[in-house]
């Protein structure tokens, strides 16, 4: 089970891993660039706390939905 990651985001631009190689996960850092995928651009708009998928399956990324307690 990977639990999300949780976030407290600041208003912003943020761009979500979703190649699952990023040293500073769960947002990229640019190691997608060797294997062709691109990372999740997102806007905050004001200051909350998030819980941030980490196992990739939820169908609202990049936020949890709880998809990894899923069987």
């Amino acid at each position: 089970m990977s639990n999300p990651f949780i976030k407290e985001l600041e208003p912003g631009t943020y761009y979500w891993c979703t190649c699952g190689r990023s040293k500073t996960s769960p947002f990229c850092d640019g190691s997608h660039k060797e294997m062709g995928k691109q990372p999740l651009h997102f806007v905050v708009a004001v200051k909350k706390k998030a819980a941030i998928c980490n196992c990739a399956k939820t169908d609202r990324p990049p936020f949890c939905d709880g998809s990894h307690m899923k069987k």
